[in-house]
């Protein structure tokens, strides 16, 4: 849905040219905002095949209200599966040129345009390789504004990071070695990888263990795509991140797009931007794939494909409507 009165649409759609999508519509029970559509089972289900132009009216009909206003409207995107594609070692992630070079001109034409990580802010820069836009890392708690060269972190996060990396350090033993468990420290979050490890079952059974400690020692756990993070028992998500970058911006849509878990707490923050009218459309993107969660598609205004599906977002969003 964008907006309160529009339809939902949920599309698939892909940058392959030649390729047919499968495009699907599903009208929601209620217009309410923040009312989610009931879920259906579609298994066994074999979609319509429409031409490509038929996505592609429907894809640019989902960004119309943005597309109609580029200055009043934001562009905010996850990082990791969304914009750069899943890599087995997260030290190797980044995003490839021709989607660099779309979202370097979309900088230039939409007033707010913004990564948002579980990476530091800093590392999500790196990776994504643009300077004139903004980066909330740590799932929001870092704000690193376009021109910045050092990130700005909340207080309450800071105050736990020394405890944060102090359990990681406590974590890293011989074990994990042996299993070949990455440790990735991300400040205020120290994350465990298993992506990739020589027997991902019993890496994923010794990680289900640091998550029991974790927990014990009163820190917060989240699971993410064959990683888990430990985190400070304060709130700390995408969701609240968004709000607080987006409240005082004089702005008319938004646009959020993302592939885990954790990007469903941004998703429920553009509704509550929505709710509380200081924005008039929002249009929610999941990233599909076949380890995303179920829980994401069934939040989302509108499902793509792939790296490669929000690449021909990104075109759409730049395309020029000849309709």
């Amino acid at each position: 849905m964008v907006g309160g009165g529009a339809r939902r649409a949920r599309a698939v759609t892909s940058a392959a040219r030649g390729e047919t999508p499968a495009v699907r519509i599903r009208t929601p029970r209620s217009s309410h905002p923040c009312q989610r559509p009931s879920v259906r089972n579609t298994e066994g289900v074999t979609p319509a095949r429409p031409t490509a132009g038929a996505s592609d009216v429907r894809l640019a009909d989902a960004l119309g209200p943005l597309r109609t206003d580029p200055r009043r409207s934001a562009i905010l995107l996850d990082v990791d599966g969304t914009l750069a594609p899943i890599v087995r070692y997260a030290e190797e992630a980044h995003v490839p040129e021709s989607t660099r070079g779309l979202l370097i001109e979309i900088a230039r034409r939409y007033a707010v345009v913004a990564c948002v990580s579980g990476r530091r802010a800093s590392d999500a820069r790196r990776i994504v390789a643009i300077g004139t836009i903004s980066y909330l890392g740590s799932h929001g708690t870092e704000l690193l504004r376009a021109g910045w060269t050092e990130p700005a972190l909340d207080p309450d996060v800071q105050d736990w990071s020394r405890r944060i990396q102090q359990f990681g350090r406590e974590a890293d033993g011989p074990e994990l070695r042996r299993l070949r468990v990455r440790i990735e420290d991300k400040g205020s979050i120290v994350a465990f990888h298993w992506r990739g490890a020589p027997d991902e079952e019993v890496a994923r059974a010794a990680i289900d263990a640091i998550a029991v400690r974790a927990e014990q020692a009163g820190l917060r756990t989240h699971w993410g795509r064959k990683v888990l993070e430990v985190r400070p028992p304060v709130r700390m998500d995408k969701g609240a991140g968004v709000v607080s970058f987006l409240s005082d911006m004089d702005l008319d849509a938004a646009l959020y797009v993302g592939d885990d878990a954790t990007d469903v707490d941004a998703f429920r923050g553009l509704g509550e931007l929505l709710a509380d009218g200081r924005l008039r459309h929002v249009l929610r993107v999941c990233v599909g794939s076949d380890e995303g969660p179920s829980e994401l598609a069934h939040e989302a205004d509108l499902v793509v494909d792939g790296p490669d599906g929000v690449r021909a977002l990104l075109e759409t969003l730049l395309a020029t409507d000849e309709r």
